[in-house]
């Protein structure tokens, strides 16, 4: 039995829609991290972009467990002296509800080139419309 080797042009990519309403944020994004690599299929190949796109909608209602919202701090850095800054989970949740999700995934892909690649599959909004309705993204069941 030979061992088949899958890569860009062999691989079947589908849309798949998942809705944040009243989820919780890291199991989501574990989800979410796990079907962008195409792990969730036989044909996984852990050195080619072998996943699915993903649509995330209602980004605005996801939670966080336990005091997360006041004790998580997200840091950035401008690159200047004294160009730190820090936003907690609540802030971002108000101001930008699809970064909060997208730091989540972009953690949990592999660093580089691929992880990369994978990530600029995945899409975040925060109501329920999305301009992909055109692809027809099925549901995405997060209790599996």
């Amino acid at each position: 039995m030979a061992t088949v080797s899958f890569n860009q042009n062999t691989i079947e990519r589908e849309w798949l829609l998942v809705d944040l309403e009243g989820a919780t944020l890291g199991r989501v994004a574990s989800r979410v991290a796990a079907v962008l690599r195409g792990k969730h299929k036989p044909t996984f190949t852990p050195n080619a972009d072998c996943g699915d796109f993903v649509v995330v909608i209602n980004a605005d209602k996801v939670k966080l467990s336990g005091n997360k919202m006041q004790d998580k701090i997200y840091y950035s850095h401008s690159g200047y002296l004294g160009g730190l800054k820090e936003m907690r989970a609540e802030e971002m949740l108000e101001k930008h509800p699809e970064r909060l999700i997208e730091k989540a995934v972009k953690g949990m892909l592999p660093r580089g080139p691929l992880g990369r690649q994978q990530f600029k599959k995945l899409y975040v909004y925060t109501g329920t419309e999305h301009p992909h309705a055109a692809q027809q993204p099925k549901t995405l069941d997060l209790s599996k």
